[in-house]
């Protein structure tokens, strides 16, 4: 029996780091790619492109807009998930589990399938190229507003009714009380709805064709117009914020990704 899980774990293992290496090769292959140095030349002259890429382009201005943008959606998100999960798990109003089965509904509508409809109400709006007209259709977060419910409903209600004895306001009671209780849910939801802003493309690339105003995400495939950049490297420094969160919010993200997964199962 301990022979058949020592093997058990070993296969195991192995198929582990051969995953591994499958998901790092196209990263370690592209790194190696944009440093090798040219015929005749020196590995300084490989760095050369991202020095190139970050001076020799708008690659700082396609931050600032990403930034704004995965910042704005990040923190509108959270806070109307917050109260929206709060409204639902904790005041009694007509029409109350219509509305939650509706978001529970919403939730297995993929994205992609409302594309259409968001661009013709951004454009009716006049919000094409413009920064509202890239966040507005991605403040649609159902996930996080079930998951917000989830866990205001095991909040102890000796909390809140002590609270509502002192004469609390429902407000109160959710930035004081319950909000407080739930901080690491927080914050994994908010590293991992930032990740997911920045890291989007189908709807930025539909919704702005200016430029200035593109993300990052989208705008490294214009580096070629600038100095003969290659697009390997500009990718690469394109996923660099989102890496660097990650590893230092990983645990955070971890926690997110099995908040997640607890929901859809």
């Amino acid at each position: 029996m301990i022979r058949r899980l020592n093997f058990a774990g070993l296969a195991l293992a192995l198929l582990t780091v051969v995953a591994a290496v499958a998901w790092a090769f196209p990263l370690v292959w592209a790194i190696l790619t944009t440093v090798a140095p040219e015929a005749d030349g020196t590995p300084l002259d490989g760095l050369a492109v991202y020095a190139r890429a970050l001076f020799g382009t708008p690659i700082g201005l396609w931050y600032l807009n990403s930034l704004v943008t995965s910042g704005t959606v990040t923190l509108v998100v959270i806070g109307i998930s917050a109260a929206a999960g709060y409204a639902i798990s904790q005041l009694e109003f007509w029409g109350r589990k219509a509305l939650w089965y509706l978001i529970l509904a919403s939730f297995m509508i993929p994205v992609q399938a409302l594309i259409v409809n968001h661009f013709l109400l951004m454009n009716s709006w006049k919000l094409i190229n413009t920064w509202a007209g890239v966040i507005l259709p991605q403040l649609i977060a159902p996930i996080a507003v079930i998951v917000y419910k989830q866990f205001f409903d095991s909040v102890p209600r000796e909390l809140s009714e002590a609270a509502k004895v002192d004469g609390a306001s429902h407000s109160r009671l959710l930035w004081s009380i319950y909000l407080p209780v739930n901080w690491g849910v927080t914050a994994a939801l908010a590293i991992i709805v930032f990740i997911g802003a920045w890291n989007a493309f189908l709807w930025p690339f539909l919704v702005v064709t200016k430029e200035p105003l593109m993300n990052v995400t989208v705008a490294i495939g214009q580096v070629e117009q600038y100095l003969g950049v290659g697009g390997l490297a500009a990718a690469l420094l394109a996923g660099l914020p989102v890496a660097l969160v990650y590893l230092v919010f990983q645990k955070k993200v971890t926690e997110a990704i099995m908040l997640s997964s607890g929901i859809k199962g």
